[in-house]
């Protein structure tokens, strides 16, 4: 007859794991059968060698959305039966419901058990008194030197009163018996069986028949799942981060059940240290009055030891002397800490995460559960080879790498935030069949996305991009010829503007890095030629809102056609001071022209902003924009007579608003350093009743609060200075700033030895 012990535990409960290796070790067991799918029996002797955190993964292959994890942390009761288990050289089965069962239920459930059902540990503490079940929790259980199972179990027996297992928890513990049953049969002499301490009931004491328990799981649906080993982090443990049986400061019970000696002298030790790595004073004498702190509130409380309340409160109080950041740090650093498992090269892996793990040796990478920056510099072969690999990934929907705004200038330069989260190894099984290899996955990914039929222009411009940033010859052919096909039937001029940016930044990228895009510059000149085409119609008969959103696109392909590398051409002549007749027609526009269909990109996207600009049929927004825009570039000479013009009698105030708004977009030093048409725009307002300065005040208000404080400041002087003088018109004319020379000999004479030359 075999003696059955059935072991009730709190998942991931410090306490529970000491006393159940301590259990374990006293009844020396024949057999451990533990709560967790069957299917990972074959997997249980790689324990040992891997690093907790860890996780079971189960997957059904092809479909990512049937996916379960079943993590273990150091401190839970399960994996110490484990270790125990195979220790002792011992079988150690798993008892749960299949992950073949439970993947292709399309119940809403919980891998752990405890998702569905009222809190059994909050019955017990409410029956107590008290009001935080954790709290109970830790002071009756995980303080304790012994973990009292009769007690839990009878405990449970009262909370379980009156219940009746149904659905998919009745099918569980059907499964759980059925396993039971089977280790009994085998004829094993002492069998101890770890679960959920809610389960316990439903193991011990005369169990139901067998015909029952299988009638219950017939007919249930099934599937092919698989299951792996992967590395889980203690951030994704925690309760806040969606696991359902997970804790709020797996940091704190991994101390617990690591350093059962002066845990809270320990602790705040530790935190101490972390504080002083940060740059905060802290000395030992704060640990020492911390620690007495910590140990008067649980006295106070009535608690046999302080707690992560009260040591948290001492830490407050004392170390971090009231600064809510520095517990803050505490908190992300050491409660729910920062710890990411490892799992060996003998776990089951598809090849594409061997490939994975080979180039993070061979790179230098390593996965971490906090964020990490790094900066690359594309110029050297390692970084280069970096920012590769971690662009292949993002291809794969593996965001192990967030790009970031990269410091310095150049494009030669990246910046990135890393950090690896579980899921990361599921994206990899799910793209496993795409290729054996990082870069053969991410180019047949890349093909499959431009193949796709519902790929839009945009989406296949940021793909050309990506392949490029990957480093993917192989892939690009195809999209380029995607891409292509579809910019040759869009008739949308700003799905095209939209479009063009990240096609010039994939040009310049594969210049930079060194990449062939061969075919992708007549690609960004014929969609630059359509936009050229269509622009002219699109401007036509737009609200604000609509002014305002094309207007983002007509800058963005202005700073795009900038980056497009000419062909050497002769400089235009120049731009005589009367080109501009009443129609603003001749001259540089004819000039443009010529050298715009057959000449530069630049010269082209140039010439159709001139044509566009001498319209009269213009947004104000619109038409003060192209205005500052070609004005910048040196193709207007008539600048101050077009502003002079928008803002005449015939204009009303919120046209000529919004044109000063769109002229002024670019920035005011314009206003600063040109006198002229500082006195246009103040006059212009000077000249304002009360309530039309009252209706175009938002508008004003948007353009000037949009300059940097300095030019704001400036322009402020420039207009005082000119009040002072008696006008705006004399603004800057004949009324500059006095100059010390005194003051200005020593910067005069540094840049005449910058410049090489000798003060005359």
């Amino acid at each position: 007859m075999s003696a059955v012990s059935v072991l009730g535990v709190r998942h991931h409960g410090p306490g529970s794991a000491r006393a159940l290796r301590r259990e374990l070790e006293r009844l020396r067991p024949d057999a451990v059968l533990v709560e967790g799918p069957p299917e990972a029996d074959a997997l249980v002797a790689l324990a040992p060698d891997l690093e907790p955190p860890v996780a079971l993964l189960a997957h059904v292959p092809g479909a990512p959305a049937r996916a379960a994890f079943w993590p273990f942390a150091q401190f839970s009761p399960e994996w110490q039966a484990i270790l125990y288990g195979v220790a002792a050289g011992v079988p150690v089965r798993f008892c749960d419901l299949p992950a073949a069962h439970s993947l292709a239920d399309d119940e809403e459930h919980d891998e752990t058990g405890d998702g569905l059902r009222a809190d059994p540990i909050g019955a017990l503490a409410a029956a107590a008194g008290h009001d935080d079940p954790e709290r109970w929790w830790e002071d009756v259980v995980e303080h304790r030197g012994d973990t009292p199972f009769e007690v839990i179990a009878e405990a449970m027996a009262a909370v379980r009163e009156g219940h009746v297992p149904a659905g998919r928890e009745a099918r569980r513990e059907a499964y759980m018996r059925k396993a039971l049953r089977a280790a009994i049969k085998e004829g094993f002499g002492t069998i101890a069986v770890v679960c959920g301490a809610w389960h316990v009931p439903a193991l011990t004491g005369p169990l139901p028949p067998a015909a029952a328990d299988n009638a219950l799981l017939r007919g249930m649906p099934k599937v092919k799942a698989e299951l792996t080993w992967v590395p889980w982090t203690y951030g994704r443990l925690a309760s806040w981060s969606g696991y359902g049986a997970g804790i709020t400061s797996p940091g704190w019970y991994h101390h617990l059940f690591t350093v059962p000696d002066r845990p809270v002298e320990r602790w705040l030790t530790e935190a101490a240290a972390v504080l002083r790595e940060e740059g905060l004073p802290v000395s030992s004498a704060h640990v020492i009055e911390s620690v007495r702190l910590a140990g008067a509130l649980a006295g106070l409380r009535g608690r046999p030891l302080a707690g992560l309340g009260e040591v948290t409160e001492a830490a407050r109080a004392v170390l971090c002397e009231g600064d809510d950041l520095a517990v803050e740090l505490i908190q992300r650093r050491m409660v729910v800490g920062d710890r990411l498992g490892h799992v060996t090269d003998g776990t089951p892996m598809v090849p594409l995460q061997r490939d994975l793990r080979e180039q993070r040796r061979r790179l230098k990478l390593r996965p971490e559960a906090l964020d990490r920056e790094l900066d690359l510099d594309l110029r050297k072969p390692l970084d280069l080879e970096r920012s590769h690999l971690l662009h292949r990934l993002r291809l794969l929907e593996v965001g192990w790498g967030t790009p970031g705004q990269a410091r310095g200038k150049g494009t030669f330069r990246e910046s990135w935030t890393l950090q690896w989260r579980p899921e990361h190894d599921l994206a990899l099984i799910e793209h496993a069949a795409l290729g054996t290899t990082v870069a053969a996955a991410a180019a047949r990914r890349a093909r499959d996305l431009a193949g796709a039929a519902s790929a839009a222009l945009a989406d296949l411009t940021a793909l050309v991009e990506q392949c490029l940033l990957a480093d993917l010859p192989q892939a690009l052919p195809g999209v380029l010829a995607a891409l292509s096909a579809k910019a040759a039937l869009d008739t949308d001029v700003t799905q095209l503007m939209a479009a063009l940016p990240a096609m010039v930044r994939a040009h310049r990228y594969g210049d930079v890095r060194g990449t062939s895009a061969e075919g992708l510059a007549v690609i960004v000149r014929s969609m630059l030629d359509r936009i050229c085409v269509g622009l002219p119609v699109a401007v036509t008969a737009l609200d604000d809102d609509a002014a305002a959103e094309l207007l983002k696109h007509v800058d963005a392909v202005h700073a795009a056609v900038a980056l497009l590398t000419e062909p050497p051409t002769d400089p235009p002549p120049p731009v005589a001071a009367d080109a501009a007749g009443a129609d603003g027609g001749g001259g540089a526009g004819e000039t443009a022209e010529e050298g715009g269909a057959g000449g530069s990109p630049r010269a082209r996207w140039l010439s159709t902003l001139r044509g566009i600009a001498d319209r009269q049929d213009l947004h104000g927004l619109i038409e003060g924009r192209l205005t500052r825009v070609l004005l910048d570039c040196g193709e207007l000479a008539d600048a101050d007579d077009r502003m002079s013009r928008a803002m005449s009698r015939g204009q009303t105030p919120v046209r000529a608003a919004a044109w000063v708004e769109g002229f002024l977009s670019g920035g005011g030093l314009l206003l600063v350093h040109d006198p002229r048409l500082l006195g246009l725009v103040d006059a212009w307002l000077t000249a304002l009743p009360a309530d039309q300065f009252t209706d175009v005040l938002p508008l004003l208000r948007r353009t000037f609060g949009g300059f940097a404080v300095p030019e704001r400041r400036a322009v402020g002087e420039r207009v005082s200075a000119a009040g002072r003088a008696g006008g705006a018109g004399g603004a800057g004319g004949g009324n500059e700033p006095h100059i010390d020379e005194r003051r200005a000999a020593g910067a005069v004479a540094t840049v005449l030895a910058i410049i090489g030359r000798d003060r005359g």
